[in-house]
């Protein structure tokens, strides 16, 4: 999980001063507007990035409006006699092992794919942004605790650690815990990022200027540090969307995740392994939109790191 670009941006935008704009500085609000006008321009002569805004979007749209994507027929309609029949004009996709409409079915896992990985990438900055302010923040004794505590959970990798709890019954098979179980093993590199840049900021004089002011050390850190430490966590959050979405699929093929009926391209590659001589569709299918949609998040994420990095600026 943890991606040494994400923290050298983080270093490189604290050092030049790219995302440190103080607002209460003059002309601070100008030069923190600078930074994401920049970051603008540089994304809009980028392909890369537009090929995977418009996949996401595209994809998006198909959790949203399934039906749409579907063409109107229902997942859950089933007839036998199309057991495994091949892809035609009429079904794009073909027919799963049930005889069910198979462009139907990858069309509403999107749904659940990326729920749980929008999920699991909320709760991750949730944890990462709090646990690195306040780390970074106080310091001390404080600092040397959270650190020790997220390096434990360092020493597991996310599928493992995943794998466990939800294996356990703990927090059940639904969305919401697959969701939280994979933030659950995911959310340190984010509290890295966000602790490294608070200790990079704090001693500004900005920041120096408004306790002068008597700024309470909450009002300190969530108006005057948070705002100009978010960049490398944005850039973080968009690429582990990816991450997660993938790692939702392994987990449901391995059979820890999503449980039937629930639809999702975990369950469909899994179901569909052991047709693969006899109707290589059903993995091909279900597997290409999930590399697709990886990808998407993946190429936004790294356009918005180039694009937010001094030194990548042309």
């Amino acid at each position: 999980m943890s991606d040494p670009n994400l923290t050298t941006l983080g270093h490189d935008e604290a050092g030049a001063g790219g995302v440190t704009g103080a607002t209460d500085q003059p002309g601070g609000e100008a030069r923190q507007n600078s930074l994401w006008s920049d970051a603008w321009r540089q994304l809009r002569r980028n392909v890369l990035f537009w090929i995977g805004a418009v996949l996401g979007l595209l994809f998006v749209a198909m959790a949203l409006l399934p039906s749409v994507f579907a063409r109107g027929v229902d997942p859950r309609s089933c007839n036998l006699s199309n057991s495994n029949a091949e892809p035609s004009a009429e079904h794009w996709f073909g027919f799963d092992q049930q005889g069910c409409d198979y462009l139907a079915n990858v069309v509403y896992g999107a749904r659940n794919s990326l729920i749980i990985g929008l999920l699991a990438v909320v709760v991750i900055l949730v944890l990462g942004v709090l646990v690195g302010a306040i780390s970074g923040f106080y310091g001390g004794v404080t600092d040397s605790i959270l650190s020790r505590i997220a390096d434990i959970f360092y020493a597991l990798p996310l599928i493992l650690g995943a794998l466990v709890v939800l294996r356990s019954g703990i927090l059940g098979r639904g969305v919401v815990a697959v969701a939280i179980a994979l933030a659950l093993f995911g959310w340190m590199t984010a509290m890295r990022l966000v602790r490294s840049q608070v200790i990079a900021i704090k001693n500004s004089d900005y920041v120096a200027a408004a306790r002068a002011m008597g700024a309470s050390n909450t009002r300190i850190l969530v108006r005057h540090i948070m705002p100009n430490a978010v960049a490398p966590v944005l850039v973080y959050a968009t690429i582990t969307i990816g991450i997660l979405i993938a790692a939702e699929a392994t987990l449901t093929f391995l059979g820890v995740g999503l449980q039937p009926p629930a639809i999702s391209w975990g369950l469909q590659i899994n179901t569909g392994q052991s047709l693969l001589r006899t109707a290589p569709h059903a993995v091909l299918f279900p597997s290409l939109i999930l590399t697709l949609t990886v990808m998407a998040f993946v190429l936004m994420g790294d356009a918005l790191r180039d694009a937010l990095d001094p030194k990548q600026r042309s």
